[in-house]
C-alpha cells in the first residue's frame, strides 16, 4: 500500500520541481482538526495515483520555509504541482471527489 511522501523544506526541489509526473502537496499541522478530516483522503490518493502523480504531505510547524514561499495562510491547504509549478490549489476541507477531479485535470 502506497503511503503519502512526508516533504521537508531540503528534499522541496528535488521531489517537486524536478518530478516528471504531476505532485499533489497536503499543507497540514498536527493541531489542525480540518486537516485530519483530509488525512485520509490523501492517504487513499497515494494508493489510486501510484505511478500517476505524486501525492505529499508537509507539515507547515516543521517546514515553514516551503509554506512561506507559496504563501500558505490557512490549512488544509493542497497545491498541485505539475513541471515544477503550481497549476491548481485547494483550500479548506473538501470533498475527496474535488480533489480527485482537480489532480485527474493534471494527471496525463
Amino acid at each position: 500500500m502506497a503511503q503519502p511522501l512526508h516533504l521537508t523544506d531540503d528534499m522541496f526541489d528535488a521531489e517537486v520541481k524536478q518530478s516528471d509526473i504531476p505532485v499533489l502537496i497536503d499543507f497540514w499541522a498536527a493541531w489542525c482538526g480540518p486537516c485530519r478530516m483530509v488525512a485520509p483522503i490523501v492517504d487513499e490518493l497515494a494508493n489510486e495515483f501510484e505511478g500517476k502523480a505524486k501525492i505529499a504531505k508537509l507539515d507547515v510547524d516543521n517546514n515553514q520555509q516551503t509554506a512561506m514561499n507559496f504563501g500558505i495562510r490557512s490549512i488544509p491547504t493542497i497545491l498541485i504541482f505539475k513541471n515544477g509549478e503550481v497549476v491548481d490549489t485547494i483550500v479548506g476541507a473538501v470533498p475527496k471527489a474535488q480533489i480527485v477531479d482537480k489532480l485527474n485535470a493534471h494527471v496525463n
